[in-house]
């Protein structure tokens, strides 16, 4: 792959002609958004219709279906999201005629620096909530913030909005070095465990790549830590620059929760910043795991200016991001609902919080994510897993890999006392079906299509 020379920021002029391959895509959309709004004429394909399509055609935006090198015409410039490779007929096709081809990230960090506040949100797990606990908070002062949010938040009936303060928020993926394409003046680091292991080559090798972020924040910035994990600690180690804790347990971290009761499995507790109160915050969303992602949110806005109020308020009126513990339905007296937990901590902080909730049993119908990662972490899947009361084990969703090592789910399910293998979405719902009880709680858990599991047996009800 030719990089390109140019830098992007010689390119957000008017009149540019920018092609976005692959423009349907959850950060794509709102990038396509953002850059006719700066004045360019914006253009992109995508693999098939949709909503999302549709809504940039209203815009103006000519959308092509299918991906040709054809659909380029007379751009200046080609974005890709990481799904298209160098082998795309639009990638080679503007390599062919000279056209250079920048990645998402690369887009999305030159635009931040047109911000007076660029806080982007970090970690292995949690980035979804607390990205999108800030966008609450920022709302309800009235910020008029830009927003990126890699899943859907029913607040903005999508995962992103193009505003006109001076804030942009960003959920921030450390996956093939992605970030490090940005620009924070807030970094927060929620947590840092080994994951991606397809490009990073082991744990001390992510902590590098945070490390790495930490440090592109001015000394005007804030870098933002929980206190709470090793991993994220381990990765700010040796940083010039100062470093805000947050913290659940750590009396001595700069914002730390006090007076923490739980309500249904919804946490409360006073904000306290350098020993003062600063906010009493009542979630909506369960699991002790919340309380550190609102604590992180929370420090974002106490270092951004914003009061204690607007957290108060922004949080209550939060009740979860899309694919995040979601309500879906019921099915014979058993709550299903949905989560995109994909990595043994996210499992673990799921099945934990769904155990403290007042049903009979859980079931866990989880589908693994990529090939790599379910090795790699094999045992650890294997031990979360038997929290749930049932783990009912779809194949493993293949994502960006081909299966060269040949592991299966069914692998998992023999080491776990009563699993269940399908090995489709059609025998996971089937299988919901007939074990399903009143005042069961069903989990349909992963990156992958396994929420097409759920609405499948939501629909034999």
């Amino acid at each position: 792959m030719m990089h390109p020379t140019v830098d992007f920021k010689e390119y957000l002029r008017p009149g540019v002609r920018v092609h976005l391959s692959g423009i349907g895509g959850v950060s794509m959309c709102p990038l396509a958004e953002v850059l006719l709004g700066m004045g360019l004429r914006v253009q992109g394909s995508d693999m098939s219709e949709s909503d999302t399509v549709r809504h940039l055609r209203s815009l103006g935006i000519p959308v092509a279906v299918g991906h040709s090198a054809d659909n380029l015409q007379n751009a200046q410039l080609v974005i890709r999201t990481a799904a298209i490779h160098d082998d795309n007929p639009e990638v080679s096709g503007a390599i062919a005629r000279g056209i250079p081809v920048y990645e998402r990230a690369q887009a999305w960090g030159a635009i931040m620096q047109r911000y007076q506040n660029a806080l982007c949100i970090s970690g292995t797990h949690g980035k979804t909530t607390t990205t999108s606990m800030a966008t609450h908070i920022f709302m309800a002062a009235q910020a008029d913030p830009t927003v990126m949010i890699g899943g859907t938040l029913p607040m903005l009936h999508s995962g992103y909005r193009v505003g006109h303060g001076d804030t942009i928020i960003l959920e921030s993926c450390e996956y093939c070095n992605s970030f490090l394409n940005f620009f924070p003046t807030v970094a927060v680091i929620l947590n840092v465990e080994a994951d991606h292991l397809d490009f990073f080559k082991d744990l001390s090798d992510v902590e590098h790549s945070f490390h790495a972020f930490a440090d592109l924040v001015p000394q005007r910035g804030y870098v933002i830590v929980n206190g709470d994990d090793a991993g994220a600690m381990d990765s700010v180690k040796g940083l010039s620059h100062p470093v805000f804790t947050f913290s659940v347990r750590d009396g001595g971290a700069d914002c730390r929760a006090d007076n923490v009761a739980f309500h249904d499995g919804c946490g409360e507790f006073d904000v306290l910043i350098h020993g003062e109160f600063y906010a009493h915050i009542a979630l909506a969303v369960a699991g002790k795991h919340n309380i550190s992602n609102a604590l992180a949110a929370a420090s974002a806005a106490y270092v951004l200016g914003l009061s204690g109020k607007a957290v108060e308020e922004g949080l209550r009126t939060f009740h979860g991001a899309g694919r995040r513990f979601e309500y879906k339905g019921s099915y014979h007296g058993a709550a299903v609902f949905d989560d995109y937990a994909h990595h043994p901590g996210e499992l673990h902080a799921l099945l934990t919080t769904a155990r403290s909730m007042p049903y009979k049993r859980i079931i866990c119908a989880f589908q693994p994510h990529t090939y790599t990662r379910t090795q790699a972490l094999f045992e650890d899947f294997v031990r979360e897993l038997k929290l749930a009361d049932i783990a009912v084990l779809a194949e493993i969703y293949a994502a960006r890999e081909n299966n060269d090592i040949g592991i299966s789910s069914s692998q998992l399910a023999k080491e776990i006392p009563g699993a269940i293998y399908c090995s489709t979405l059609d025998q996971v719902a089937d299988t919901l079906a007939r074990i399903a009880r009143p005042d069961d709680l069903i989990l349909t858990v992963g990156a992958g299509d396994i929420f097409r599991a759920g609405e499948k047996l939501l629909a034999k009800e």
